[in-house]
């Protein structure tokens, strides 16, 4: 689709696709990355109705939001890419139909397309133990460094969570942490005291050397210049670490959620419990865990029953 002249819109199409993404923003609370997706699919959409000549949506049919999804085939998008685009068009006709701007939902009879599912990476016990202690913690930036990985680790931290992670947020008397994840929702998830142990000691010994000014907004993890590491510095901590502690695999933050969620499973943790740690609204995302948990029983059936 790269190809494809980009059109000045339609005023009714330009209308209602302004409309959409203004309710999506204010009655949906959504996070500001899913907003951009929103509106990145939905613009593509109505330039390739424009250049079919298809004036609003409302006039769109079913075939023609096909032909847009021939279109994104074509252009060599992925199948969990083209979902995520008919995701985005659903909610804008489901808008539609709801406000009276369209009388029928022509996205209904359209299915997601079907993609593997791939299971989540995740380290062993063992690698993990060995990433941490392979850190230095001779300068204050080995223990920040040690203190954030051992609490990424410990809480299932996304790296934007992480990076967000107040001072304030630690709750060292109840060994809790607040942590406000996609669209700010907020939820309470247990910290063990390994990294409680190791945030006490950044904060009185490290902390301070790398404080420039009081306005950090008493971010947690603070970067050299004494504001909040980005993503990219936690990726380049995580690949620095990794690398020191010669681990075959390529190690990435997610991983820390990954593993996480997976050494929970194997030790015998509810799914629900854990469910509620990440914060999935649907167990279903969390389901994709118990996949290797199951590897993990088959293992240890075939290592330990005489019979295996």
């Amino acid at each position: 689709m790269s190809d494809t002249v980009v059109p000045e819109l339609p005023r009714a199409l330009r209308r209602d696709l302004t409309q959409f993404l203004q309710y999506v923003r204010l009655e949906r609370g959504l996070a500001e990355t899913t907003i951009a997706s929103y509106a990145h699919d939905v613009e593509l959409y109505a330039q390739f109705l424009a250049s079919k000549e298809i004036t609003s949506f409302a006039d769109a049919t079913l075939a023609s939001a096909r032909m847009f999804f021939h279109a994104l085939t074509d252009a060599g998008l992925t199948g969990s890419s083209r979902a995520r685009y008919l995701s985005s068009i659903k909610h804008l006709h489901r808008y539609l139909l709801a406000t009276g701007r369209a009388s029928v939902n022509i996205t209904d009879a359209m299915e997601l397309p079907t993609s593997k599912r791939h299971l989540p990476d995740a380290l062993s016990v063992a690698d993990m133990q060995r990433l941490l202690d392979v850190i230095d913690t001779s300068t204050p930036y080995g223990v920040r460094d040690r203190a954030l990985l051992e609490t990424m680790y410990a809480c299932g931290l996304r790296v934007s969570e992480a990076a967000t992670l107040r001072q304030r947020d630690v709750l060292f008397d109840v060994e809790i942490v607040r942590v406000f994840g996609k669209g700010s929702k907020e939820r309470i998830v247990p910290i063990g005291a390994s990294a409680l142990q190791w945030i006490h000691t950044y904060q009185t010994t490290a902390r301070s050397h790398l404080v420039t000014s009081a306005n950090n907004d008493d971010v947690l993890f603070l970067s050299r210049r004494g504001t909040g590491l980005s993503r990219m510095a936690i990726w380049k901590i995580i690949d620095q670490a990794a690398k020191a502690a010669l681990l075959s695999q390529h190690v990435h933050p997610h991983m820390f959620r990954h593993s996480f969620a997976t050494h929970l499973l194997e030790g015998g943790a509810d799914l629900r419990a854990v469910q509620e740690m990440l914060g999935h609204a649907d167990i279903s995302t969390t389901q994709i865990y118990t996949h290797i948990d199951r590897n993990y029983v088959k293992e240890v059936h075939t290592l330990f029953h005489p019979r295996a």
